[in-house]
């Protein structure tokens, strides 16, 4: 069965996005890349892997007007990204895939892939992709990275909500999120055992989002992407250049990469 997709393409309060505001448009999930705007790229590659039911978490005029255009199902924003995806998850119910407008680079078969090598027990999925891999793929990428006994990862913005069971985990994912640049944060939540195995680098990604979901209930998979560049998003405009280059490298190859 495939799952139903929803693209968070929300606004944050406060200040304007960079990107946004770099090339002149309300949303950043409105900029044009290839003669397409960036939502408009996340939707056609989750259609490639054979995704029907596609919804848009949005609150900008223009980018609602889009996603109708696109046949996409429009979803209002709320305060925040958890509380998004959990109105998602009522109307769109469980599996649920969780992309990003930013995803520019997103392609079907890195979803294709994603959902095949999601463990079929799995309540809750999340792509990451290891630092070598995304080295390979992009040679001097700067990017954050989680760093544990089983490598330093980065987060592809790729989630997969299996099961009605994973409800319990919006919050605590969330939470995840906010702390994915604090990853001792992520242990310690798991207790004081799990805090030293990770201080005394013994910890791996895998066990500790293992742990994480047992602690509610739930089976928590990591599953590793296949494309380092499919942790490549679009946060700043630097990020626009590069997204830019290997969309256009894509095109002068034939599609192929």
């Amino acid at each position: 069965m495939k799952p139903a997709a929803l693209i968070l393409a929300g606004s944050r309060p406060g200040a304007p996005d960079p990107v946004a505001a770099s090339e002149g448009v309300s949303h950043k999930a409105l900029v044009e890349l290839e003669g397409q705007p960036m939502l408009a790229h996340v939707a056609h590659a989750l259609r490639d892997a054979g995704i029907e039911r596609v919804a848009v978490i949005a609150n900008d005029p223009a980018v609602v007007a889009l996603a109708q255009m696109l046949n996409c199902e429009v979803i209002p924003a709320e305060a925040g990204p958890s509380a998004s995806v959990a109105a998602g998850f009522v109307r769109l119910g469980a599996p649920m895939l969780i992309t990003t407008a930013d995803h520019a680079l997103l392609r079907g078969e890195w979803v294709s892939d994603f959902l095949l090598d999601t463990p079929e027990d799995a309540d809750v999925a999340v792509l990451l992709a290891r630092r070598q891999a995304i080295e390979a793929a992009m040679p001097g990428s700067r990017r954050t990275y989680l760093r544990f006994a089983d490598g330093h990862w980065s987060g592809c913005n790729l989630f997969l909500l299996n099961s009605k069971r994973a409800e319990s985990a919006i919050e605590t994912w969330k939470l995840v999120e906010a702390d994915r640049k604090r990853p001792w944060r992520i242990a310690a939540r798991l207790g004081l055992g799990m805090l030293l195995s990770y201080a005394l680098g013994r910890l791996t990604l895998a066990a500790a989002l293992g742990s994480l979901g047992a602690k509610i209930g739930i089976r928590a998979s990591l599953v590793a992407a296949r494309d380092g560049l499919a942790a490549v998003d679009v946060d700043k405009p630097s990020d626009l250049v590069d997204a830019r280059g290997i969309l256009a490298q894509r095109r002068e190859a034939g599609g192929q990469s």
